[in-house]
């Protein structure tokens, strides 16, 4: 009796598993595939003394966030290229709020970068009192930091008061910061020995980051270079391929535009180190381009509602309108690699120049972020 009821539990056990097994299936594919085409993040969070002495440090980073990008934008993992998002905040500036501990966030975690130059030119000083725990600590708990272990999570706050000021603990603030895998970074405005007595370098230790001095006073060189004024001619064609869609469109592509004249206005040189960070897979803008929007599959063209499409494209039928985007797809590309070619050129040229100047290096905010996320990302298993 005993082997006749274990023979039928067997029967009915191995039905189960074979009428479910394609469900199985499906599913562990689908699973598989959803991790292979997920990819891998950069999320940095800039945090920025804005007391009256900082003018400096507030002009390395605008004049510098470009050539961050056009570095981290040789990054890959697995082959696969990441993405990037980066968050601005101010502390220390007396013009914000005592109840707040002098912060605020300028800009959350995005991939639009041209919100976060936007940020930073909106940025002035004023005298203050500078909290790092308490900035660190907002940071931390206010953005919605990845989950994955694999991706590269970093928080840089830069400054020149004592690290131990106000009413919350930088010890404390790290500690919130490690369970979330958030690694800490810690830049000095001054001299490096002021900075370590004052708990800059303990601060970085204790993270498990990078401790870096930099002289925030250091004025940044663009080197003109013969490419310059062609690829600002190749930037405005690359402008006109963008087609804005959605209730912030049109306000997105004035803003892009208003950043190409902040980098041409401080330099022709930097205007190209940006618009080759524009040719670069890092400058996403598909939540108000619908050119990078179909390019990566956020969007389809069919399934967004009329009222959402610029006026131009409203007047076309369906036909027309794809056809008109699959023109800026492949204009857009072949601008892309011209201004590429174009960059690398402008490089060994401005490599050549500064060779010939033989002048001496200077610690600078660029070099502060990018030399932390390359030595954090290699364990990470990330390329640069």
């Amino acid at each position: 009796m005993k082997n006749k009821i274990l023979a039928i539990g067997l029967f009915v056990i191995t039905a189960v598993v074979v009428g479910f097994y394609p469900f199985i299936q499906k599913t562990a594919v689908a699973n598989v595939n959803l991790n292979i085409t997920e990819k891998p993040k950069i999320q940095l969070a800039i945090l920025l003394d804005t007391s009256s002495s900082m003018n400096g440090l507030l002009d390395q980073t605008r004049n510098q966030l470009w050539q961050v990008v056009n570095e981290f934008s040789k990054a890959e993992r697995d082959g696969v290229k990441p993405t990037l998002e980066v968050a601005v905040y101010e502390y220390g500036n007396s013009r914000l709020s005592s109840d707040t501990g002098f912060i605020r966030q300028v800009s959350g975690l995005t991939g639009e970068l041209d919100e976060v130059s936007e940020a930073l030119f909106s940025l002035t000083t004023n005298g203050g009192s500078e909290y790092c725990g308490y900035a660190i600590k907002t940071a931390v708990t206010d953005l919605p930091w990845s989950k994955s272990d694999g991706d590269i999570k970093a928080i840089f706050i830069a400054g020149n008061e004592p690290f131990t000021q106000g009413p919350v603990s930088y010890k404390q603030a790290i500690a919130l910061a490690k369970q979330k895998g958030i690694t800490i970074n810690t830049i000095h405005a001054g001299n490096k020995q002021q900075g370590a007595n004052s708990g800059w370098k303990d601060g970085a230790l204790l993270a498990g980051g990078e401790y870096m001095s930099i002289d925030h006073n250091h004025k940044i060189a663009h080197i003109n270079a013969p490419q310059d004024n062609q690829i600002a001619i190749l930037n405005e064609k690359l402008n006109k391929t963008y087609v804005p869609y959605g209730a912030k469109g049109r306000a997105k592509a004035r803003r892009q535009r208003e950043q190409d004249k902040k980098s041409k206005s401080i330099s022709s040189a930097l205007l190209s180190k940006r618009v080759q960070a524009k040719a670069s897979a890092m400058y996403d803008n598909s939540k108000w381009d619908l050119v990078d929007a179909l390019e990566t599959g956020k969007v389809e063209l069919d399934k967004i509602e009329e009222r959402e499409l610029p006026a131009e494209l409203r007047k076309m039928s369906k036909g027309k309108r794809k056809d008109y985007i699959e023109n800026m797809v492949n204009e857009r590309k072949e601008i892309k690699k011209q201004i590429g070619r174009l960059s690398q050129e402008r490089s060994k040229y401005v490599a050549g120049r500064k060779k010939e100047m033989n002048a001496p290096s200077v610690a600078t905010m660029d070099q502060a972020i990018t030399s932390a996320v390359q030595k954090q990302g290699g364990a990470k298993k990330f390329v640069f």
